[in-house]
């Protein structure tokens, strides 16, 4: 079996982007151009109309770069060869691509300048007082009982609702039928939740509430409460 060698010549000519959208907009009508270009300086802030009419609708840079490309467009082949050259892959190379500036999101930074955004989870003031009531054994009528003291507490942490309007609440509301001494008792024990003087009447009752819990580290809080107990009027008033 012979080898055999032969020699082709083949016409192949890789146009730049700037022909390749030259001759795109050769092929789109005069009407659709002019709607085309005109959508293009509404996305783009950046393009501008020349002040100058030119004849043949090409700027300068345009004209250069074509010329370029048939001075530099010299065909080795036949004529024949030359007519038959299918430029459907130039034309349609890009059609897919979209330009930077439409996917670019001025309101956003670019994605090397995102950061990561931490989401700080916090408990309530109330949550944080009913999960420490989950955690006493109570019968469900202290429960409600309880949980009405609760939500009677102010965002400061005061109980500035009377006794006795609770035990209407607890009657009207609830339909549990209660008495000042049992609802006293129960404010006693959410007087012991965290922080140290939730469920208070008043400051000198939240002050001792909160002494109470350090009675035992240091003989001067054992004064300390005497004098808020007795005293309180001239402490609040420096008179001692």
């Amino acid at each position: 079996m012979a080898l055999s060698q032969s020699l082709q010549q083949k016409l192949l000519q890789k146009l730049s982007p700037q022909q390749i959208q030259l001759m795109k907009l050769l092929q789109v009508p005069t009407a659709n151009l002019e709607e085309r270009i005109k959508e293009e300086l509404e996305e783009n802030p950046a393009l501008e109309v020349a002040e100058e009419d030119h004849d043949d609708g090409l700027t300068d840079d345009s004209k250069d770069e074509f010329e370029t490309a048939e001075e530099e467009f010299e065909p080795e082949g036949t004529q024949d060869e030359y007519d038959n050259i299918d430029i459907s892959e130039y034309v349609n190379e890009h059609d897919d691509e979209v330009a930077d500036y439409r996917l670019r999101d001025d309101n956003y930074p670019d994605a090397e300048e995102k950061q990561s955004i931490t989401h700080k989870l916090e408990t309530s003031f109330y949550e944080l007082l009913v999960d420490q009531l989950g955690m006493l054994k109570l019968d469900d009528r202290t429960r409600k009982i309880a949980e009405q003291i609760v939500g009677s507490i102010d965002d400061d942490g005061y109980l500035r609702r009377e006794t006795a309007s609770i035990v209407d609440d607890l009657a009207f509301r609830q339909n549990i039928e209660s008495s000042e001494r049992e609802v006293e008792a129960i404010i006693a024990r959410i007087q012991q939740f965290d922080p140290a003087g939730v469920a208070a009447r008043d400051l000198q009752e939240c002050l001792l509430l909160q002494l109470e819990r350090k009675k035992n580290e240091a003989k001067s809080v054992t004064l300390a409460i005497s004098v808020l107990s007795e005293y309180f009027d001239e402490f609040t008033k420096k008179t001692l």
